[in-house]
């Protein structure tokens, strides 16, 4: 497979970093991934790139994207909401044995649906930082997502490309799988001391709506994460890493 010359890369990137030190911080528009992806393909060149990307992604990320937080604040925020709602959760199960009537089941209802929604968010991104770090992968910051404010987390792209791509797939898909278990795990959690108690704990309505969100997550992510977010990214590393594996070794 040819490659540029290193010093085509050197002048396009070249280029890109003063169009980013001016205020430009598209980098679509600059050329700027084109070039990722062509350096992705051979180990070497991402190797030896790793810091240049590494370091015009983070100025563009840092000049287009505020408030931004320190990866250890996102991610204690996220550890302990998600506590707080499986703490609740197992509250009002053990409470809810002790309800009498449809009015004393309104509260733990709420709070399981806040349970299967919350830790589908909280855990989405912690998710992606264990395994990321597992790989080698760093991060340099949580911000806001928009339009609907969720966390995000964003990735230090120098140790991201100096990371194998079948691992960098899977780090994507990490945040993906767990937050569609998440709301099953609620479901499975609630329904079962349920059952176990002539399906009197908690209202009907509430397990409905628990399983509608794993559903629409699922369903989702079928329509849409396979072409905009995180299995998209799973499917780009995933064919990276074959066409890698397809390169003669010299």
């Amino acid at each position: 497979m040819s490659q540029a010359p290193a010093k085509d890369y050197q002048e396009a990137f070249a280029r890109i970093e003063a169009e980013v030190d001016k205020g430009n911080t598209d980098l679509s528009a600059l050329g700027f991934w084109k070039l990722v992806r062509q350096v992705k393909l051979e180990p070497r060149l991402a190797e030896h790139w790793a810091d240049v990307v590494g370091r015009i992604d983070r100025k563009a990320f840092e000049r287009s994207v505020r408030p931004r937080f320190p990866v250890w604040l996102g991610n204690s925020v996220l550890l302990l909401a998600s506590a707080v709602l499986i703490f609740a959760l197992f509250v009002v199960i053990g409470l809810g044995r002790d309800a009498e009537g449809a009015g004393d089941q309104l509260i733990p209802g709420l709070i399981a649906v806040a349970a299967a929604g919350g830790l589908s968010v909280n855990l989405h991104d912690l998710a992606h930082w264990v395994v990321g770090r597992m790989a080698g992968i760093r991060f340099t910051a949580y911000f806001l997502k928009k339009p609907l404010l969720t966390p995000g987390l964003k990735i230090d792209y120098a140790s991201y490309l100096r990371t194998s791509p079948g691992a960098r797939a899977w780090m994507h898909a990490s945040g993906a799988i767990v937050s569609k278990i998440a709301p099953f795990g609620v479901f499975a959690a609630v329904y079962l001391p349920h059952r176990a108690a002539g399906y009197d704990l908690f209202p009907s309505w509430s397990l409905w709506a628990i399983l509608a969100i794993g559903v629409v997550q699922l369903v989702t992510d079928i329509l849409f994460s396979t072409k905009k977010s995180d299995w998209k990214r799973f499917r780009r590393e995933r064919r990276v890493a074959r066409q890698v594996e397809s390169i003669p070794r010299r």
